[in-house]
């Protein structure tokens, strides 16, 4: 993990975003497979190598904007944010996934991790709207999509398959207007948001 240079797309306070590639492999799989108990039955993210590269092709095809979480005082990865199935054009939306590892969650990291992934979809990526797509069973999840300031905006009975079967979700939404008017101002500097974590 140390040797290795990492992208960092963004810094905060607790955390850094720095991009997926192949030299990560080892330090997500160590994430996935000792949480394999916390991420199931919510989430079901690559635990092995075969799958892993399969993850880094969907993101080098366009089709999502992955990012790491770590640490910034040892660098180590606490969790991970998709940006998912890219929408483009008049709408530019997208769908949003994040896991954490078990043995660092509660810990506010998540929480800055996601801010800064909003900061940058919404200021770099140009995004207008992210979904946050969430069991209503998952309630660490519901509270870290409230906390971040997302809005419910109903429900949908067996929305999306994971783990092999079709499950509810509470669809949440963040406007890039509203994520802006709260944390940036306009000079674009983003306030980074510790009050969240």
């Amino acid at each position: 993990m140390f040797g290795r240079r990492r992208k960092e797309i963004l810094r905060g306070e607790a955390v850094y975003l720095f991009a997926p590639n192949k030299d990560s492999a080892e330090d997500f799989l160590m994430l996935t497979t000792g949480s394999q108990n916390f991420h199931h039955p919510w989430v079901y993210p690559p635990t092995d190598l075969k799958h892993f590269r399969a993850y880094l092709d969907r993101l080098e095809n366009g089709f999502a904007h992955g990012f790491f979480i770590a640490r910034c005082e040892d660098d180590t990865m606490v969790g991970v944010v998709n940006i998912n199935d890219p929408i483009l054009g008049g709408f530019r939306s997208v769908s949003l996934g994040y896991y954490a590892a078990a043995s660092y969650s509660g810990r506010g990291y998540m929480a800055e991790g996601l801010a800064l992934v909003l900061d940058h979809a919404f200021t770099k990526l140009d995004f207008n709207r992210l979904e946050a797509n969430v069991q209503p069973g998952n309630a660490v999840s519901l509270a870290l999509v409230g906390r971040l300031g997302f809005r419910k905006e109903g429900f949908s009975p067996a929305f999306l398959k994971v783990g092999g079967v079709w499950c509810d979700h509470e669809r949440w939404a963040m406007l890039a207007a509203e994520w802006l008017a709260a944390h940036g101002d306009d000079s674009g500097d983003i306030h980074r948001v510790t009050h969240i974590v």
